[in-house]
């Protein structure tokens, strides 16, 4: 079996509002290669794979499959739904299912972060790089969209009423509502709602997860339900959509990679506190 070990944290208070989580990835040299699942979640991110210049990944739309071979160490940050502007400098809908090299970007500040981490003598001292750099690049960066800021918040947790809902409360037209939220996340307001309502779904099964339980002892219908879908068949053709396996065989893979000892509460504090 493939081994990786998986480490995340919080990151910095000045960037809890923008960046949900920084993590290491590592797999080790007498590992066989493991495949890592990437699935659309509305977020971009930052990855540092030591001993190569750092990427940025837009918002995926599907999902895909990383071939992380042995000896692989990957420092990253997830930036949250519309915030991509305010971390990298350029709107959303420009990053969508791209990846690019840090200095394509031309954004100021960012443009450093190469040669920076290009000393750094290990993944720490990487994820502490990149944590500084970051904070240093949000501090003169323009604010996130409050409109979007609001609107991501509802919809990562239960029972906000749906889009219809949010864009009355918000006071704002079905045009306007969706102009702004595909130019600072780069997804349509409908897209996005699927994917964190999916995301919900993977915190409530990480938590039972990282408990050492088995997330399907309570049945699949449950946690359905608890996550906002329809029925368990609509949970189904989501997972589908979002990740290319079933929803039973998903959750069999989550078991299968996280049982090991991976805490994702960094990735998922906020929809946990929002849903409880």
């Amino acid at each position: 079996m493939p081994v990786q070990t998986y480490v995340e944290e919080k990151p910095p208070a000045p960037l809890a509002e923008l960046v949900s989580t920084v993590w290491i990835q590592h797999v080790p040299a007498d590992s066989e290669p493991y495949l890592q699942r990437n699935i659309p979640n509305g977020s971009s991110e930052i990855l540092c794979r030591l001993g190569q210049a750092p990427r940025v990944i837009g918002q995926r739309t599907m999902p895909s499959i990383d071939v992380l071979p042995p000896g692989t160490t990957v420092v990253g940050a997830r930036v949250r739904p519309g915030a991509t502007r305010t971390v990298f400098g350029v709107p959303g809908y420009e990053l969508v299912d791209r990846s690019v090299d840090v200095a394509e970007l031309e954004s100021p500040g960012l443009d450093v972060l190469g040669e920076q981490l290009a000393g750094a003598r290990s993944p720490d001292e990487t994820a502490d790089v990149l944590k500084r750099r970051l904070l240093a690049q949000c501090a003169v960066a323009p604010a996130i969209d409050p409109v979007v800021s609001e609107t991501v918040r509802r919809l990562e947790g239960v029972g906000h009423g749906g889009l219809r809902a949010i864009r009355s409360e918000l006071s704002l037209s079905e045009r306007h509502f969706r102009r702004r939220v595909r130019q600072a996340v780069g997804l349509t307001p409908k897209v996005l709602e699927r994917m964190l309502r999916f995301q919900r779904l993977l915190a409530s099964t990480q938590s039972v997860v990282a408990r050492g339980e088995d997330p399907t002892d309570a049945g699949v219908a449950a946690l359905a339900a608890a996550a906002g879908y329809a029925d368990e068949s609509h949970l189904n053709r989501e997972c589908r959509r979002l990740t290319g396996l079933s929803i039973g065989q998903y959750l069999a893979e989550t078991c299968r990679d996280c049982g090991c000892g991976h805490d994702h509460g960094a990735s998922f504090s906020r929809i946990l506190g929002l849903s409880s």
